[in-house]
């Protein structure tokens, strides 16, 4: 019954286009995964020539990559306290924003980084370019200028690039270190990974927690096709869509033997909202369940005294009261619980944003089949 969400503590797209090679994006609005020319677009001779120094092949187009990093003592306390023992999934999500030139499909890879970068202060758009941080040649800056390896790597490593732009960044690779994903043509392109097996071996500490990069697969890098450029939004937009880690468990508890609404309309209210909740709160929310239309009955208390109940079948969504998209989905990390008092479910507002409305919703499965209620169940969230 619960989701859980983790921000980045930071994100950088590197390029490794020969004249962007050594540039930060640390602080961009934006995450890139491109494709961009080399300086003689279009020529299919594959001869290699020097700009500036370095080896630019004619034809190839230059892929972008994008790393983020979720801090690991708060994967760890959520998995620790809040989870516990129960099973648990972890998602990655980043959400769209202007997409060019895409190709029919597109295919995703997601490994765990095997060595640390520092994230700089960069913008794609500074002018002179901002080259204090991570890049595509160097993991800490073009002072330092630790370089990525490219060869002579630990057991379960690897990296690939272009002989023309090594570096790129190195990960763990193989079962349980990789997630692939592909999407076609009009697909909805907020993106969505499983990273659970990924996240479980940064809580057992099988690997060290560097985070994530994020790539285009092998068969779209580095190529003579430009298969388009897809953007989305970084820890540092001021949109209300920064990427997250998505923890979800279900540690729902039925207990209700009676007074279970198998069929029949009923009403529902919610017995406990505020109203307004601050960021970081644990909201334990109570419904009240009756029947719309009571049976008339000789009682000596009132039927609105009566604890009712869902079947177990109950689900919560939460959705972005302003723009409608879904937060939280149905699903079976968000089953209601009951017990003595009625059905109560838990809300973690720590993902939420500030000053926005959001809206609670219900589902009910019963014998008259599938009910969703809606009636403006709705809270704000303020600042701290």
């Amino acid at each position: 019954m619960a989701h859980y969400f983790i921000f980045p503590e930071k994100d950088s797209t590197i390029y490794s286009h020969p004249t962007r090679n050594n540039l930060n994006t640390g602080i961009d609005e934006i995450l890139s995964i491109s494709n961009e020319a080399s300086s003689t677009p279009g020529g299919i001779d594959f001869g290699f020539f020097l700009i500036g120094g370095e080896d630019v092949v004619n034809g190839l187009y230059y892929p972008s990559r994008v790393l983020i990093k979720f801090n690991n003592t708060n994967i760890s306390n959520v998995i620790s306290s809040k989870v516990g023992n129960s099973s648990y999934s972890a998602s990655l999500k980043l959400f769209q924003t202007e997409h060019t030139g895409l190709a029919l499909s597109q295919h995703f890879e997601v490994f765990p980084l095997s060595a640390d970068w520092d994230n700089g202060t960069g913008r794609y758009s500074n002018s002179p370019p901002t080259r204090n941080g991570v890049s595509w040649l160097y993991k800490d800056n073009n002072t330092t200028q630790t370089r990525w390896a490219t060869s002579s790597f630990g057991a379960g490593i690897t990296a690939s690039f272009h002989p023309s732009s090594s570096g790129g960044g190195t990960w763990y690779y193989g079962t349980g270190y990789e997630v692939k994903k592909s999407y076609s043509y009009g697909d909805e392109l907020d993106l969505n990974f499983d990273v659970t097996p990924i996240v479980q071996k940064y809580y057992n500490n099988t690997i060290p927690n560097y985070g994530f990069i994020l790539k285009r697969s092998s068969s779209q890098e580095f190529t003579t096709e430009d298969n388009g450029t897809l953007n989305f939004f970084s820890l540092d937009t001021h949109t209300i869509y920064p990427p997250f880690l998505d923890i979800s468990w279900d540690d729902s508890n039925y207990t209700a033997t009676e007074n279970i609404m198998t069929s029949g309309d009923l009403f529902i209210t919610l017995r406990n909202n505020k109203g307004v909740y601050r960021v970081g709160e644990e909201v334990k929310f109570r419904l009240n369940v009756r029947e719309l239309y009571p049976t008339r009955t000789f009682t000596t208390s009132s039927n609105y005294l009566k604890v009712n109940y869902f079947t177990s079948a109950s689900y919560y969504s939460l959705i972005d009261y302003a723009t409608e998209e879904v937060v939280i989905p149905f699903d079976n990390h968000t089953k209601m619980s009951s017990d003595s008092e009625g059905m109560y479910f838990k809300l973690y507002m720590n993902g939420l944003q500030e000053e926005r409305y959001y809206k609670l919703l219900f589902k009910h499965h019963n014998d008259d089949g599938i009910t969703i209620y809606n009636d403006n169940y709705y809270f704000k969230i303020t600042k701290s």
